[in-house]
């Protein structure tokens, strides 16, 4: 089962990587590309015009039967693009060998070089095109993660380690870095600024189910949360506050859930201080993949009727019924019903 599953995600990684919005970081950029084969080009023409201009006396000019250096370049610049007036022509059989055995050769990768420029630009344009046309058409229900620092690394692990692929979460971050290493990861991704309209729709963002925002400024978490709400009313959005302050801001303006990390991290460090056991036992139920681990699941039809205490196997910390979340100790759900959602604290399952 365990291979079976690693052969799942790395199908779903490699089909990823063949739809991502934005790809990694090439290694040089468009003009930098563009002006190495333009200096190609210049040096194929000046291997022409050297061999003509040191080589002049086996030419002759049809004007004034002399091969100056302008002619040398005028030459080497028609005979390398095939044009070919024939006003000035080698007349030394040494110089016509040199015409077929190297001119030729230099014509043809002048050819080539200049051709081949302008399909590879068509072609990745038209493949990008394609590759970003299948991958929104396939987009639905997925995750969109906004910011890809420590919490938004962090958030996408939690996520697929809880069934989430690869496949379903897109990546929106500013920075290029973070947009290289999501997609090295196996995540489609896309660099720009969250709170602007355009990138969002690019991340189909009104499709999306679930919306997690983790960015390092407060105010740019609120205006992207009012962006995304424009944008999509329904999602269940869950956003990361350094102030507490700004908390309640962010649940006006319609995030479902919103972190304090500042003040969290803080309460966890008071109790590490106070009681390590209790920092060691919280820390553990943070982390993934090993020793103990918070979870939701649907409560099956044979512990329908049973109390939270009777589940064996795991502890039930909460009950949610009709959408509304109970302590296990709420008289309210003293007997589990079916169509309830217990939240549950158990042995984390092996990665």
């Amino acid at each position: 089962m365990a291979v079976s599953r690693l052969r799942r995600l790395d199908h779903e990684r490699r089909w990823t990587s063949e739809a991502l919005v934005s790809l990694p970081a090439r290694s040089a950029t468009p003009a930098v590309e563009l002006a190495r084969r333009g200096g190609l080009a210049l040096l194929l023409l000046a291997l022409v015009v050297a061999l003509v201009w040191f080589d002049r006396d086996s030419y002759t000019d049809s004007y004034d039967g002399e091969v100056s250096l302008i002619d040398a370049i005028y030459y080497a610049t028609v005979t390398i693009t095939t044009t070919g007036y024939g006003d000035i022509t080698p007349v030394a059989p040494h110089a016509r060998v040199l015409n077929a055995i190297f001119v030729t050769p230099l014509r043809i990768g002048f050819l080539v070089l200049l051709v081949g420029t302008t399909l590879e630009v068509l072609a990745n344009q038209g493949r990008q095109m394609y590759r970003d046309s299948r991958w929104r058409r396939g987009m639905r229900n997925h995750v969109v993660v906004v910011g890809y620092g420590t919490k938004g690394r962090s958030a996408v692990e939690t996520l697929e380690t809880n069934g989430t692929t690869a496949a379903q979460v897109v990546i929106i971050d500013g920075r290029a870095t973070a947009v290289a290493d999501a997609n090295a990861r196996g995540y489609a991704a896309i660099e720009g600024d969250a709170t602007r309209r355009d990138i969002l729709r690019r991340a189909e963002i009104a499709k999306a189910r679930e919306i997690v925002i983790t960015l390092d400024r407060d105010d740019s978490a609120i205006l992207t949360m009012l962006t995304v709400r424009q944008l999509n009313p329904s999602a269940h959005v869950v956003v990361a506050v350094r102030e507490d302050d700004n908390a309640s801001l962010l649940r006006q303006c319609g995030a479902n859930v919103v972190v304090t990390s500042s003040e969290a991290v803080g309460r966890l460090l008071g109790l590490s201080a106070t009681s390590p056991n209790i920092g060691t036992v919280i820390e553990d139920l943070l982390s993934s993949r090993e020793g103990l681990e918070v979870g939701e699941r649907q409560v099956t039809a044979s512990e329908a009727g049973r109390s939270p205490g009777e589940i064996s196997g795991e502890r039930v910390i909460a009950v949610v019924r009709n959408k509304t979340l109970r302590r296990f100790y709420d008289p309210a759900v003293a007997e589990l019903q079916t169509g309830d959602q217990v939240v549950v604290v158990r042995r984390a399952q092996d990665g």
